[in-house]
């Protein structure tokens, strides 16, 4: 048998899916080209996955893990000779342990089916963003994902208590702890969160759940400076008992784009203001919550720190606030050469930021189509959006930024990874040492380079 009939065997004839097939998919959410592949294989188990580890790695075959197919940085693109393979089999979603507050899933449940589970049992998985209805638990986690409730929650890293995955020979590696404290020897798990499957394919994951609010409001407050937004999140976190779920910072510019897109120019407030903040808050204690909010607020009104401000009263104001946040369609559509970065800061730093890119655009790009600057402020995370009217000077674009964030301690990627599209800039935020060491990571777990290569860092020569 040929490697492709060994692999179906493997997994099955209702897990492959062949070349031709394939070709009439695109290659991701973000990219309409036609998927090219040696195949595709869905295992059904471990076990399954481990045979077919094991089998590629002793022909050298390159292989790709698959998850939501919605990453954004190109960590799952392969070629001809590329086996991709789909975790969407291994979705099993176990019973919400309500006492210990865990919950033991599958690589391949999707994220909100996730939640959904952990909401029926009163509990909830702070991990949420935007593609939540396809990003699966393996994705999220090979990212290190983070989104709108890492500021109370954590990134992903910080909510998975086990793990269980494949090395790149077959080897299945199994620590399904269900406890916060082990202290036997390295965490070996922090290895696979967030590697993008390049040392490890992880197959199961026992995450870290926490009670279920039962009181949600949510404000969207108006700043004149960014002096102010740091004062009223500090005073916030302070004030609301670790209550503070998201606090999304919109600049004027994106803020308004989406008003105007969205919203047909119903801008939620009456005046023009530099920083806008959406603002939620989710507690215990019913009405009491709303009415310390309100107070909250206005008390942040009366001492200067918020000039303007809206609370929403019914869900329906509330998803309409957050619209102006999430949706991105329009924004696309406007940047005909869409350039996106995803970085992180030291919180005094974002402002001078976003003024140096905005500078530096002004001068060195003037043919820029607008600068879209959103963050979940209280971790650092800076989103930043801009456009050319061709791709000719992109790259240019791209190293400028990233020479700024370099100059000022910052991360070239916050919660998107690194795969393709920023493994050339990767040295703007790690040292040579750190990078040598990666790759002797690398060299050591996947020795033949079989492991999504060519993603993150540039292996040595395969054995």
């Amino acid at each position: 048998m040929n490697l492709c009939e060994r692999i179906k065997a493997i997994v099955g004839a209702n897990g492959w899916i062949d070349a031709a097939e394939l070709r009439q998919r695109p290659v991701d959410f973000w990219n309409a080209t036609p998927t090219h592949a040696l195949g595709l294989a869905r295992p059904a188990s471990t076990e399954a996955l481990s045979a077919l580890l094991a089998l590629c790695n002793e022909a050298r075959q390159p292989l790709i893990i698959e998850g939501g197919r919605t990453n954004l940085v190109s960590a799952t693109l392969g070629d001809a000779q590329t086996l991709l393979v789909s975790l969407e089999r291994l979705n099993a979603i176990g019973r919400p342990d309500a006492g210990a507050m865990t919950l033991e899933v599958g690589a391949g449940a999707v994220l909100e089916h996730v939640q959904q589970v952990c909401a029926a049992a009163d509990l909830r998985f702070g991990l949420d963003f935007g593609a939540r209805g396809s990003a699966s638990i393996g994705g999220a986690l090979s990212t290190n994902a983070g989104g709108f409730q890492a500021l109370r929650y954590g990134v992903a890293r910080d909510q998975v208590l086990g793990l269980e995955c494949v090395l790149a020979d077959g080897t299945v590696l199994s620590h399904l702890s269900s406890y916060a404290k082990d202290n036997t020897g390295y965490d070996l798990k922090h290895l696979f969160i967030g590697s993008e499957g390049t040392l490890g394919v992880i197959t199961k994951a026992v995450l870290k759940l926490q009670p279920k609010p039962t009181s949600c409001h949510t404000a969207l407050l108006a700043f004149a400076s960014f002096e102010q937004v740091i004062a009223t999140l500090t005073a916030l976190r302070r004030s609301l008992n670790g209550t503070l779920s998201a606090f999304e910072l919109m600049w004027q510019e994106f803020f308004q784009f989406n008003v105007d897109a969205l919203l047909q120019g119903r801008a939620p407030l009456d005046a023009s203001y530099p920083y806008y903040a959406l603002c939620e808050v989710e507690g215990f204690a019913g009405e009491h919550d709303g009415e310390h909010f309100q107070t909250l607020i206005s008390d942040l009104f009366d001492s200067g720190s918020v000039v303007d401000a809206v609370i929403a009263n019914s869900e329906r104001q509330r998803a309409e606030l957050w619209r102006i946040r999430e949706e991105f369609e329009d924004e696309i559509q406007l940047f005909s050469t869409l350039i996106d970065f995803d970085v992180s800061l030291p919180l005094p730093r974002i402002e001078h930021f976003a003024d140096q890119v905005r500078e530096a655009l002004a001068l060195q790009f003037p043919e820029n189509l607008g600068l879209h600057v959103l963050a979940h402020l209280g971790d650092g995370n800076v989103h930043v959006t801009t456009g050319l009217p061709s791709a000719a000077r992109k790259d240019d674009l791209k190293r400028c930024v990233y020479r700024i964030i370099a100059e000022l301690g910052g991360s070239i990627s916050a919660e998107h990874g690194i795969g393709l599209a920023k493994k050339a800039y990767l040295h703007y935020s790690r040292s040579p040492g750190e990078l040598a060491l990666m790759r002797t990571l690398k060299g050591a777990l996947d020795p033949h380079n079989i492991l999504n290569p060519g993603k993150v860092i540039d292996a040595a020569t395969p054995n």
